[in-house]
């Protein structure tokens, strides 16, 4: 299953491309992208998994960047 999420208040592009490597190397994701221009990230992950993956993914964002929000 692949979705696409609005994020609020990434700050920079270097911030969204660091956000991006690291939750690729979260476990159960098998593509992310994070989009500065358009505050968007794309998930993909097992359907099956799907929401597990996007909790782990919204938890190690509120923790790596405190002021973005993974609006669902």
């Amino acid at each position: 299953m692949k979705k696409s999420f609005k994020l609020d208040e990434i700050d920079c592009v270097n911030c969204a491309r660091e956000l991006q490597d690291a939750l690729s190397e979260l476990e159960g994701v098998k593509s992310v992208s994070v989009n500065f221009m358009t505050q968007k990230l794309t998930l993909e992950a097992d359907d099956a998994e799907f929401d597990d993956v996007l909790d782990r993914v919204v938890a190690y964002t509120a923790d790596a960047e405190p002021d973005c929000e993974i609006i669902r």
